[in-house]
C-alpha cells in the first residue's frame, strides 16, 4: 500500500448493481489501470477498527451531516498480524472535502497506544511523529475508544493519464463488535447486500468529464453510504444483517475476480 501521509481530495460515493459494476468497470480499463498495490485485477482486502466515545459523538457528527465532522480509525491492507504494518489515521470531512492525515505504526504498537493507555508518543516508531501527536489530542478530546470493525474486499483503479483521479468499488462489506481484533482479518455480518457495490469517485479537482458523462449514462447516482454509521446502526439492533444470497458473487470479489 502507498504510504502517503497527507493528502485531500473530493470523494463521491455511489451504490451501484453489481451488473452495472461490471458494464462501468470494462469502460473505464479503456482510460484507467488497476491499481499496482493491488493483484492483477487491482483487488485487496482492507480491515479498519473505527473508533468512538462512550456517548457516540463521531456517529452523531456523521448522522446530523455536520459541515465538518472526523473520524479515527486503525486500518490494515490484507493479512496481517501484530508485527505488521498498520495505518493510524484521522478522516477530516468539511463541506465535501476529505482530508486524510496518516502514520504507519506497528499493529502492536497501535494496540498499545490505545488499550494500555501508553500514550507516550516518543516512545512509538511511526513514520509521522505529529500526526501521532494529533491522534493522541483527538482521542483525549473526545475520550475515543476501540467501536466496530468494517471490512470488504476493495478493487481500485488509477487514472492513465490523469494521475490524481481513482476509482474504487467495494464488496462483501462486513461489520462485527465482538471481535475488535483487527489482525483476524475480515469476519462478520454482511451490511450491503451482497448483489450491490459501493463506487467511490476520488478527485484532487473536478471529475473529468467523459466519466461524468459515463456516470450519468448508466444512470449512477450519487448516495451517501458511511459504512461506519450503518455499523454501529447493526451493532445496536436498528437494521438487520443481510443474508449471503449470491455465493457466485462473494467468491468472485474475495477471489479477485
Amino acid at each position: 500500500m502507498e504510504a502517503l501521509e497527507i493528502f485531500q481530495r473530493y470523494e463521491l460515493k455511489y451504490l451501484i448493481p453489481y451488473d452495472v459494476y461490471e458494464q462501468v468497470t470494462e469502460q473505464l480499463q479503456k482510460r484507467m489501470k488497476f491499481d499496482p498495490y493491488g493483484d492483477e485485477n487491482g483487488c485487496y482486502n482492507i480491515v479498519s477498527l473505527y473508533f468512538d466515545s462512550k456517548d457516540d459523538k463521531i456517529y452523531n457528527e456523521t448522522r446530523n451531516n455536520l459541515n465538518f465532522r472526523q473520524k479515527l480509525r486503525l486500518r490494515v491492507y490484507g493479512k496481517s498480524d501484530l508485527n505488521s504494518t498498520s495505518f493510524l489515521e484521522i478522516k477530516q470531512k468539511y463541506n465535501r472535502v476529505v482530508n486524510k492525515r496518516r502514520t504507519l505504526i506497528t499493529l502492536n504498537d497501535a494496540y498499545d497506544f490505545f488499550y494500555n493507555n501508553a500514550k507516550n508518543e516518543a516512545h512509538y516508531n511511526v513514520s509521522n511523529r505529529q500526526i501521532l501527536g494529533e491522534v493522541n489530542a483527538f482521542s483525549s478530546l473526545y475520550e475515543l475508544e476501540p467501536s466496530v470493525v468494517v471490512s470488504y474486499d476493495r478493487q481500485a483503479l488509477a487514472g492513465i493519464d490523469e494521475p490524481d483521479l481513482r476509482v474504487t468499488f467495494d464488496f462483501n462489506l462486513m461489520t462485527r463488535n465482538d471481535n475488535l481484533s483487527i489482525e483476524d482479518g475480515p469476519d462478520g455480518n454482511l451490511f450491503v447486500d451482497q448483489n450491490m457495490v459501493i463506487m467511490e469517485v476520488k478527485v484532487s479537482n473536478s471529475v473529468p468529464y467523459w466519466l461524468s458523462r459515463m456516470l450519468s449514462d448508466y444512470e449512477c447516482e450519487r448516495k451517501s453510504v458511511s459504512k461506519f454509521c450503518t455499523c454501529i446502526d447493526m451493532a445496536n439492533g436498528l437494521i438487520k444483517p443481510y443474508q449471503p444470497i449470491n455465493p457466485q458473487v462473494a467468491s468472485a470479489a474475495g477471489s479477485g475476480f
